[in-house]
């Protein structure tokens, strides 16, 4: 079913009528010249401009490129609320294959969009966009951060998103075992790219057992080579879940991966990932708690990287932004605070916080 204007009725229902929804402003960009095609969707500015990442993705219909933007602006929200960032939460996904449709034109055409809304949101790097692309749609564009430190900008976002990450898994293992050491612990990381591969640094310098896994070949070959010793390659997601006495799960690829089928084949005692949206559907928080499994919640533990860019806006200093980061260990302890306090899983113990946040924010007059 459609609307008039040929966009799918479900969509519609979610952004204007469903506990999903409630967004601001979403965009729909075409240039067809270059063949861009783009979704760029704000959920909130209550905290201040939007800001999030642009994702460039081979989207089976346009109708799932605008699903997959309302539920990462909407993360954005929460993220930048929990990081304690003046910004709102947006989000933007171009349609198509990056190694195929990128180009440069399509890149000066997108930053052409982001610049018509104004500063309303910032964007920056997400999967398939990298820092050299945020220097070219920066051309056309002023409110684009993520840029390399040639063009003024902080470089890869990647570095202190994984460094949040190991802060919050050193947090779970502080709750969950008294200790927040990782020495020892056997550690499963699902995707080891652009964030995987930074964790698989820190966790083999903390003396970790690492399992990895990723659909692509080179992505694993490159860590093997870079760490001969205690880190282990297994053939996909669903061995490495299932691995003998692992203590931590991470999924750090693509969004979805704690659902039905997953949650019930864990060994893991705590999740604690880079992934946005690792919740596939609302009720999967309390099926991992009824399994006694530790999740930190995901858009708290990869706040890293929002926290770097954010402050390329005001002059980047890597020092400051590393020490706001470290204090995501702090926040993911808080969360489990609440948690027990109030009696319900740590996902929603952070949505009450970020909630509230939020909901100060919009009580204040207008800056």
């Amino acid at each position: 079913m459609t609307d008039v204007t040929g966009a799918a009725a479900d969509v519609l229902h979610t952004l204007f009528h469903s506990d999903q929804g409630g967004h601001e402003q979403v965009v729909l960009c075409q240039d067809r010249k270059s063949g861009l095609k783009a979704v760029i969707a704000l959920h909130s500015t209550a905290l201040g401009p939007a800001l999030g990442g642009t994702r460039f993705y081979p989207y089976a219909s346009e109708q799932e490129a605008v699903a997959d933007a309302l539920n990462l602006a909407r993360g954005m929200s929460y993220k930048n609320a929990m990081a304690g960032l003046d910004h709102g939460g947006g989000k933007a996904v171009i349609i198509g294959d990056p190694e195929r449709d990128k180009s440069e034109e399509l890149l000066l055409a997108y930053g052409r969009f982001v610049a018509s809304l104004g500063g309303r949101y910032v964007t920056a790097c997400d999967v398939g966009t990298y820092v050299a692309d945020m220097d070219v749609v920066a051309r056309e564009c002023r409110w684009t951060t993520g840029r390399s430190p040639e063009n003024g900008g902080a470089g890869d976002s990647s570095v202190l998103t994984a460094y949040g990450v190991y802060q919050g898994m050193r947090a779970s293992a502080a709750h969950l075992w008294g200790d927040p050491s990782l020495t020892g612990r056997k550690v499963g990381i699902a995707g080891v790219g652009k964030v995987g591969h930074h964790l698989v640094g820190h966790l083999r310098s903390e003396g970790a057992e690492v399992l990895i896994t990723d659909v692509r070949e080179e992505a694993v070959g490159r860590i093997l080579a870079a760490h001969p010793t205690g880190v282990t390659a297994v053939a996909d997601t669903a061995t490495l879940i299932r691995a003998e006495g692992l203590d931590i799960y991470a999924p750090c690829a693509l969004g979805g991966a704690l659902n039905d089928d997953t949650v019930p084949a864990l060994t893991a005692r705590i999740v604690c990932g880079a992934a946005n949206n690792q919740l596939a559907h609302p009720g999967v928080e309390k099926d991992l708690a009824d399994r006694g499994i530790l999740y930190a919640p995901d858009y708290v533990v990869n706040a890293g990287g929002v926290i770097q860019v954010a402050d390329e806006l005001h002059g980047f200093d890597f020092e400051r932004c590393r020490a706001k980061a470290s204090k995501i260990y702090d926040t993911t302890l808080a969360i489990f605070a609440r948690a027990k306090e109030d009696g319900i899983p740590p996902a929603a113990a952070a949505d009450r916080i970020a909630e509230q946040r939020m909901h100060e924010a919009a009580r204040k007059p207008a800056r």
